[in-house]
């Protein structure tokens, strides 16, 4: 049976987060049900499953169906169905046993904070306002903490038997115009792990908290030692490696 790989993008404000869900508008339901026509039912595997009000620019699913399809004439049908929320970027053939999920070797994000004393409506479903002055260096050195292997309990929200160690390979935050962007890539992430990054980073920012306390919260490994979770319409994920 063939398996094929989507590249998409999506706007997740109407959404309830990537992954079906019973009695809710998700982005797995909605793309499973423009595929149908053309595969029959799947069961697609996502890289990342993205939260409620999280975006995507570069996410990647895979499904194998039991009949070959156009990848074109399936990409021209999924975007008249889906657009504009979801866009299809590509579809592409791969070999069998290919898994979006587990042969994804990186995930980066980007999250995005409006730092300026007005908002802007043309940024407010994509960034977080925060109109107090912000120490660029100061959040870098927070961030800073977060590379290498480490047991992100402080920062992810409690699931039963899921690991919180991962492994962050970069996390920097730089400046463009009154937008202050916070990029992170790491092996994978757990459920609420990069808003938190960016809450800590931004209170660092502000003075509320120091940078150099950023390594006692991980260490505590309990999730009241840190500040909560930034918006999560400030989230894009961006891009996903595979070897």
């Amino acid at each position: 049976m063939p398996t094929y790989k989507l590249l998409i993008a999506y706007d997740g404000a109407g959404f309830h987060g990537y992954a079906r869900q019973p009695g809710v508008r998700t982005v797995q339901a909605e793309l499973e049900t423009a595929l149908a026509p053309h595969t029959g039912p799947v069961d697609s595997v996502v890289a990342g499953r993205t939260d409620k009000g999280v975006h995507a620019a570069g996410q990647v699913v895979s499904f194998t169906c039991s009949e070959a399809v156009d990848p074109a004439r399936l990409a021209r049908s999924l975007n008249s169905r889906l657009g504009p929320e979801v866009a299809v970027l590509d579809v592409s053939e791969v070999d069998a046993g290919f898994s979006a999920r587990f042969d994804a070797i990186e995930r980066s994000y980007e999250y995005r904070v409006l730092n300026r004393e007005v908002p802007d409506p043309f940024l407010a479903a994509t960034s977080w306002h925060v109109d107090a002055p912000l120490d660029l260096e100061a959040m870098n050195v927070a961030a800073g903490a977060f590379v290498g292997e480490r047991d992100f309990a402080s920062l992810c929200r409690k699931a039963a038997e899921r690991a919180t160690v991962r492994e962050v390979r970069s996390a920097t935050w730089r400046r463009e115009g009154d937008l202050v962007v916070y990029a992170v890539t790491a092996s994978s992430f757990c459920h609420q792990m990069v808003r938190s990054m960016v809450a800590i980073c931004v209170d660092v920012g502000r003075g509320v908290v120091a940078a150099a306390a950023v390594p006692a919260i991980l260490e505590a490994r309990d999730r009241h030692a840190a500040r909560g979770a930034a918006p999560a319409h400030g989230l894009t994920l961006v891009a996903v490696r595979y070897a």
